[in-house]
This record gives structure tokens, sequence and C-alpha cells, in this order.
């Protein structure tokens, strides 16, 4: 069995990576850390779990992580990983990071975004970024994962068909996006109570998101190209959920049934991504609660616009569930284990 510990578990991605790692049957989670005074039963935060499992969360320490764990999923916030990933790649264990710290390859990028230095430079090449779909072969071989963003995610899988096949414009793709609220995480600020969001729908940070340059960085790289995407991030008042239409006007002219074969080929073996067909498209129901990517398609020929719709549960494929899945593939298991 493979000894699993979790940094952050009170958060809403550690408690989703507790549920799913309980029923994993090649896995044992041996390790709950958070910010905390003295440790307590994991069921006394999350009660849900009583009698599923008696695991205590504790104060983090690395050097008790790293005896108790082969493998540890670090669900911390921006700019903290890379503070402790240096102390398990110096203990020889396998990490897959949650946090945006090991995702963009420039220094100078990652500053920029999110306003601190890279401390950890020596380590960040040696990271995967985690999208199965693209990366497989590289992640069955890392030792190190970075786990994309849940915008990425579903924004990455809903327009590389189109780019790699040659059909799209590059310097057209417009991200219209959308979240649940726990996209945000636990914090305590005024946008993200119920009275604000209830009831309500907002824009923010049009084209100054943090997941940009992590969405430009993943689609230039398999366009071999530089691609500069417009994103228009949006908040939902739900808990969770990533829906994006996403605008990609096309080079030519074609055939409705052609671009539908595209994109079916490009996914036909890939176990979480569901492409529906022709003007079907799909609802955040239809996703929250699974690791599944869902895409529809709307092609308007004579204008040669594409529309494509990509949706996924932020918190599964979008987060936990996709570190699972990368987890699996790193230790050979079941790519679906604990996963459907």
């Amino acid at each position: 069995m493979l000894k699993v510990g979790i940094a952050g578990a009170r958060g809403y991605t550690g408690e989703e990576l507790i549920k799913l790692l309980i029923k994993h049957p090649n896995v044992r989670l041996t390790y709950l850390a958070a910010t905390l005074e003295n440790a307590i039963p994991i069921s006394d935060v999350f009660p849900r779990l009583k009698g599923l499992i008696d695991l205590k969360i504790e104060n983090f320490d690395a050097a008790k992580a790293a005896d108790k764990c082969d493998l540890i999923f670090l669900a911390l916030p921006h700019t903290v990983s890379m503070e402790v990933v240096p102390k398990f790649a110096k203990k020889n264990k396998k990490i897959v990071d949650l946090s945006a710290d090991y995702r963009l390859k420039n220094f100078s990028v990652y500053k920029e975004w999110y306003h601190k230095a890279h401390k950890d430079k020596a380590n960040l090449k040696k990271f995967v970024y985690g999208l199965p779909e693209l990366y497989r072969e590289k992640i069955r071989h890392a030792k190190f994962i970075a786990n994309p963003g849940c915008y990425p995610t579903a924004a990455i899988l809903g327009i590389v068909p189109a780019l790699v096949s040659g059909l799209a414009d590059k310097d057209s793709i417009i991200i219209d996006a959308k979240s649940g609220v726990s996209g945000a995480g636990k914090k305590v600020e005024l946008g993200y109570i119920y009275p604000e969001v209830n009831e309500n729908f907002k824009g923010y940070k049009f084209n100054v998101h943090q997941h940009s340059p992590e969405i430009n960085q993943e689609l230039s790289k398999v366009s071999l190209s530089k691609v500069n995407v417009i994103f228009c991030p949006h908040l939902l008042p739900v808990n969770r959920g990533i829906y994006e239409t996403i605008y990609i006007k096309l080079k030519k002219a074609l055939d409705v049934n052609k671009i539908l074969g595209i994109y079916q080929r490009f996914y036909r073996q890939e176990p979480f991504v569901r492409v529906r067909g022709l003007g079907r498209l799909p609802e955040l129901k239809d996703v929250v609660g699974t690791n599944f990517c869902d895409i529809g398609l709307v092609y308007d020929a004579a204008a040669k616009q594409l529309i494509v719709v990509s949706a996924i549960d932020n918190l599964v494929k979008g987060a936990s569930g996709q570190a699972v899945q990368n987890m699996n593939i790193m230790c050979g298991f079941d790519e679906k284990a604990a996963l459907l």
C-alpha cells in the first residue's frame, strides 16, 4: 500500500482528497496536516467522515510528514508550497502540488502574477505539468507533479484539439469562464460571503486573472508558437463547478462533422473527457461530483466561428480528482481508481 499524506487537509481540496483517497484500493492515508494548535480527529473537522477514517489532523511538520509518507499532496495556498517542497525533495518523496507554485516555468512571470519571487528554482524544472490528456507519459515517469488550475484545465481541454489540428486562428481565442464560489477557497472576504454571492452574478479580473499565464503557457507549448487568449472569469452563485464558453475563429470554413471528428479522435482514449454530439451542450450538474470534463460544440460555418463549451467540477477534475488521477499514473495504478 502506498502511504499518502495531505498538507492543507482542512480546505475544500483537502477534504475532497480525503473523500477520494479513503476509497482508493492501493492507498493508505497516514498523515493529515493543517495550521492547528492541537491535533484533533479529522472527523471533528468534517463530521461526515465519522466512522470512515480515524486519523488525526495535526499542525504541519515536514520532517514527520516525510517519515510517514511515500507521497504527499500539497493542498496549500499559493507561494507556500515552494517553502516546503525542498524538504520533501531531499527525502526522495513523490509530490503532487495543487498550488500554482510549480506550474509556471518562467520565474519572472511567476513573480509578476503572484507578487513574490520564486524560492525553489532548483526544483521548478523537475515538476511536470499534471494534465494527463497531454502529458501522461511524462507524468508516468515523474516524481513531482504541478497539478493544473481549475480554469486552465477546462480551457486547455476545450481548446487544444482545434489548436493542434491547425484549425484555430490562435489570435482569436476568447474564454468566457464561470466558477462556483469554492474556487476561491475558504477565505473570508466580503465578495464571497452568502449575501454578496446569492442572487448575484459578476465578472472579475478580466484578462488579469492569475490563471491567464498558465493557459497561455500550455497553449503556446502545444502550438509551438505564442498564444495569448482573452480570459474573462465570472463568479457563479453556486458552490462548485466550472463552465467555460470558448470562442475560436477557424482559419477556413469546414464541415461541422469534420470538426466534431477531430475532437472525438483527440479524446477517444481519454477516460475522463466526454465529447458531446453537435449542439449538445453540457451542464454543471452533468459533471459536479465527478472527474469528467464534458465538451460540447456549436459551429457557425458562415462566420467560421467555433464555440466550445467545457464543463468540470473545480474541486475534482479541477483540483483533487485530477491530483489523484496524476498519482494513479505516477504509481502505476489503474488511472480510474477511486475516481469512478
